[in-house]
């Protein structure tokens, strides 16, 4: 397939772009390569060959949700810069 100015003025409509007279030349020559490569592509025997789906046979494969070294409620707050008793304080963000 050869990448012509038409196309490349076709492209551009369709997809809403406004593409200057000295890109052209450039961007022609881009979109010849990967129009390469994807014909360059098409050359692979593919028979007999699964899509792939997905990359690994295991999907979701989770952890178990286990509980360590749990902390006490005042060695949470132990570093805090403002608390009271019980909460940690922080600055107010909305003001009414």
């Amino acid at each position: 397939m050869e990448v012509t100015n038409e196309l490349i003025d076709k492209l551009s409509t369709l997809a809403r772009l406004k593409i200057e007279p000295e890109q052209k030349e450039s961007l022609r020559s881009d979109m010849q390569q990967l129009i390469g490569f994807i014909e360059k592509l098409q050359e692979l025997d593919t028979t007999g060959i699964e899509p792939l789906m997905h990359m690994t046979t295991e999907i979701n494969k989770l952890r178990a949700d286990e509980v360590h070294h749990p902390i006490t409620h005042n060695e949470a707050l132990q570093n805090a810069q403002l608390k009271d008793d019980n909460f940690f304080l922080v600055p107010k963000v909305i003001k009414k």
